[in-house]
């Protein structure tokens, strides 16, 4: 450590132990992470090498020594990439066909492309079965065939797909949208054609954006716990089935943990690939010099062609929900088509508890994982201090571990002394708060990015301390981005599955596990009546949030998440 390096760390030292209240904060919040994020997963690690005499590689050695759990690792290796790729491409077409060609019905595609964001990420697969299944509508009633092989490689990819290409949109739009149309002008000018203006220009501007969704659409395959349940079957697995089965079902953690190790592998390879491409080159596009610039990189024949994939990718999400909407109300799905309320009734009534019971996880742990996440992006963002590069590190890693990872750590971590916390509703708050933090961080650097320190300062100077500073400064001008970026986080806490369905028990449920109950007890009526109430429940409460802003603010939102 150098002399300038010691000077600094004393004068941070200094600070915060000269504001009391601060270093409580910073302790209070270190210890709370090292707690609930760091010790689950040390514990995931130390029990895959546990054996009866101590600690080897035996567990991983019979793991790797089974042919049907290295075919489960390599099919989901070959799901995650397929998927990262193929929903890069259609997110990539929808986003540059809304932001840079001028196709009519921009608003109602954006809107259908959001759909399955606020929707459980395995409704696709229950509507693919509902679809294509053995009673399916089109295999059975319409073409007559009552063995269609949709379980297995093929369905599972159409389904992923579909799950999460809205998330590659989400990301490509906003990436698309502030590269400056003018490099485009430049490049007709110049006597290039619109095809190699994109090639050259627009395409590749776009590629850290292309990165980072396949990335996260990697990730959230590689994670996925619903889709491949339902769909996978036996001759297809995929590993953090296997995972749940050798948990739930052979109750062999320390199996279970190292296939959960196993998982964590290609996503932590997949990060560290994709920030290695992505700084190899420079894709600074926002300059400060004013830009304007007609719609004209898309030509009249492409526009036409975008806009019928868009048409396209619309009416399959459209299929999608409207299936499961008269799956709701049909008395038995694919026999017969009577439209009754029955399937609605058994949910308020055997199922009501589950509602409730997500209702009141979700309504607890998003405001609690928001706050602690402004706090967290407030100190991180506005403060020096011993520990700060670990606190950020720490507090984002629970969105990069797969969530099959961190239910299996919270089941080891949290189910002897001293926190004995199995079967309770806090294992399930504790989970979603830690889990989903990083929602409330993105939203707050992404809001104080834009507010000047020097208004702070100017506070501090006239003799506020650090909580008056940020209680009457700071949080009033992050509130808006905050409640923004709280609509992301409820949307994920009601659909959470992949960790949740290893915390649930006989006093706390959730709506998702209900519903995959019943899709694998047959009862396919009952889990659509289920999926049409959580999403009802999600849009409503989205709807509710946007109200309130508007009418408080003037506005939805700030820098936060758009929704």
């Amino acid at each position: 450590m150098t002399r300038g390096s010691t000077a600094r760390l004393r004068r941070d030292i200094k600070m915060v132990v000269g504001d009391p209240l601060l270093l409580i904060v910073i302790l209070l919040v270190l210890a709370s992470l090292v707690i609930f994020i760091i010790y689950p997963l040390v514990s995931v690690v130390l029990t895959a090498f546990r054996t009866g005499t101590g600690y080897s590689f035996s567990v991983f050695r019979d793991v790797l020594a089974s042919r049907y759990l290295r075919q489960a690792f390599w099919n989901s290796v070959m799901m995650g990439v397929l998927t990262a790729a193929a929903g890069a491409v259609v997110g990539f077409l929808f986003a540059f066909a809304i932001a840079r060609a001028d196709i009519p019905f921009k608003k109602f595609f954006h809107v259908i492309a959001i759909i399955p964001v606020v929707s459980p990420p395995f409704i696709g697969a229950l509507s693919i079965i509902m679809l294509f299944g053995n009673n399916g509508l089109v295999t059975y009633s319409l073409l007559g065939i009552n063995n269609y092989p949709i379980y297995g490689f093929r369905g599972l990819l159409f389904a992923q797909v579909v799950t999460f290409f809205p998330v590659a949109y989400i990301t490509l739009r906003g990436v698309i949208e502030s590269i400056s149309p003018t490099l485009e002008d430049a490049a007709l000018d110049l006597g290039g054609s619109r095809w190699k203006a994109f090639l050259k220009v627009t395409l590749p501007l776009t590629i850290p954006g292309i990165a980072g969704a396949m990335l996260v659409l990697f990730i959230e395959t590689m994670a996925d716990f619903g889709n491949p349940l339902i769909l996978a079957g036996s001759q297809f697995p995929i590993l953090s089935v296997q995972a749940y089965l050798e948990i739930t079902g052979m109750y062999d953690l320390p199996k279970g943990s190292a296939l959960s190790i196993l998982l964590l592998a290609p996503s932590i390879t997949a990060y560290f690939l994709q920030k290695y491409w992505v700084s190899r080159k420079q894709y600074v596009t926002i300059t400060g010099k004013p830009t304007t610039s007609a719609l004209k990189s898309v030509s009249p024949g492409a526009k036409w062609l975008l806009f019928a994939l868009c048409l396209v990718i619309a009416a399959l999400i459209l299929l999608i929900y409207i299936t499961i909407l008269w799956g709701a109300f049909a008395r038995v799905w694919g026999y017969d088509s009577t439209l009754t309320l029955q399937h609605f009734r058994d949910v308020f009534g055997v199922g009501f508890q589950a509602v409730k019971d997500t209702l009141t996880i979700a309504g607890i742990s998003t405001p609690a994982a928001g706050i602690l996440g402004m706090m967290i992006a407030f100190l991180v963002m506005r403060k020096r201090f011993p520990g700060r590069r670990f606190m950020e590190f720490t507090s984002m890693l629970s969105f990069a571990v797969p969530g099959t990872v961190i239910g299996i750590g919270y089941i080891l971590a949290f189910n002897r002394k001293p926190l004995v916390l199995t079967g309770t509703l806090a294992i399930l708050l504790l989970n979603f708060i830690y889990r989903y933090i990083p929602v409330g961080i993105q939203s707050g650097v992404a809001i104080l990015r834009q507010v000047d320190p020097s208004i702070e300062e100017a506070a501090v100077d006239l003799g506020a301390d650090s909580k008056k500073t940020f209680f009457r400064i700071t949080l009033p001008l992050m509130v808006p981005a905050f409640f923004s970026g709280l609509i992301f986080s409820f949307v994920r806490a009601m659909t959470a599955i992949s960790a949740a369905i290893f915390l649930v028990s006989s006093s706390w449920n959730l709506m998702t596990v209900q519903i995959m109950s019943q899709v694998e007890s047959g009862r396919l009526g009952t889990a659509a009546a289920f999926s049409v109430i959580l999403v009802g429940l999600i849009l409503l409460a989205i709807l509710l949030i946007r109200t309130i802003l508007v009418l408080r603010y003037g506005r939805f939102g700030g820098a936060a998440v758009k929704i």
